[in-house]
């Protein structure tokens, strides 16, 4: 279990010896000023990792608005580009030679020289697809567009499938839906099993269970907000939680984690919310 000491700084291993932030901003169905002042609050307010993909189409924003920061009187800590993590993702599993030419185009539309983490968004499009652009994310690890890659969206049996096939590099990461009431523990215990970090999108179950008996309960008892609590269990658990806010108040709370633990009877009690609670898409099974 995560002690108390968890803060925006704080990063987490990973299998290639490289390490990354333990919490993310998300920037899913934000664009244009909505984006570039979210990621701005967020660095501003001690983040150090922003979450976003092709499909997001709001990867020139995101770099923009990092860049921006770097050279701004709000970066107190003088912050360079390596500083701040940056994710992408792959928006289809089409062939080698799409995927080596969509990365390289995200590597430009952000900005900022490289990506520090860069994932195949699903499983979808077939065995043989899925593993061709995997093959595409290694080599633009090669060429140093890529520092390290994963996947998004995968159940056990892709990962297995890509375990198999004996890749030159192991995924680092799997993104995928979890919060308390879809807990995925299959998909996680594997993960965990295999060195694979977790990263969890939609932490806060897109606020559809905010005012659950035990969650409302469990926030008073901790004298955090619902979100606050929802963000700790993740990370507690060990996952990389990425909550998603446009406004800056939220944006600064959801990141001030650190002062409270939720002991082990209140984690499990959260456990057992789990009712494979989908609040986007569910391509984990998928052939």
């Amino acid at each position: 279990m995560a002690g108390k000491s968890i803060a925006l700084g704080s990063r987490i291993k990973l299998a290639n010896g490289q390490s990354m932030p333990q919490i993310h901003l998300g920037v899913y169905l934000t664009s244009g000023n909505e984006t570039v002042n979210a990621v701005k609050w967020a660095l501003e307010a001690g983040y150090r990792a922003i979450d976003s993909a092709q499909i997001y189409h709001n990867e020139r924003e995101v770099g923009s608005s990092i860049l921006a920061f770097t050279s701004s009187p709000s970066n107190t800590s003088a912050l360079k580009r390596e500083d701040i993590h940056f994710t992408s993702k792959l928006a289809s599993n089409t062939s080698y030679d799409a995927a080596r030419k969509s990365i390289r185009q995200s590597v430009k539309q952000s900005g900022l020289g490289y990506i520090d983490l860069f994932l195949l968004h699903s499983p979808y499009g077939g065995k043989s697809k899925r593993l061709e652009c995997w093959k595409a994310v290694e080599d633009a690890i090669e060429d140093g567009e890529v520092r390290t890659g994963g996947v998004s969206n995968f159940g056990v049996k892709h990962l297995q499938e890509l375990l198999a096939s004996k890749p030159r590099l192991h995924p680092a990461v799997n993104q995928i839906e979890v919060h308390p009431f879809n807990t995925r523990t299959e998909i996680t215990s594997f993960c965990q099993e295999h060195d694979i970090v977790v990263q969890a999108y939609a932490p806060l179950a897109r606020a559809l269970r905010m005012k659950h008996p035990t969650i409302t309960s469990l926030s008073k008892k901790y004298s955090c907000t619902p979100a606050q609590l929802m963000i700790r269990w993740s990370l507690q658990h060990g996952f990389v939680p990425l909550p998603k806010s446009v406004t800056k108040s939220r944006i600064v709370a959801n990141g001030d984690v650190g002062g409270f633990e939720i002991d082990g009877a209140d984690m499990k009690c959260m456990d057992g919310l789990d009712e494979y609670l989908v609040t986007d898409w569910d391509p984990v099974d998928c052939d």
